[in-house]
């Protein structure tokens, strides 16, 4: 893998964390019928799209961050 590819990923990922976020607070503020489980099914998801976030981003900072 090169870095130009985990860097697009990474930013894949972060912008699919903030999309999940976006929709679950325009769920949340929206209301209506079920919107309570939508809600709670979209903060899920954003938890793992972070946890997935977070692991590429610190696979990269691994494998090709310049350090001691």
């Amino acid at each position: 893998m090169n870095q130009t590819l985990v860097t697009i990923i990474s930013i894949v990922a972060v912008a699919a964390v903030a999309i999940i976020l976006f929709m679950g607070l325009w769920n949340m503020f929206r209301g209506g019928e079920g919107s309570g489980n939508r809600s709670q099914m979209l903060m899920r998801a954003r938890v793992i799209a972070q946890f997935v976030a977070i692991v590429v981003i610190l696979g990269a900072l691994f494998f090709f961050g310049r350090g001691s």
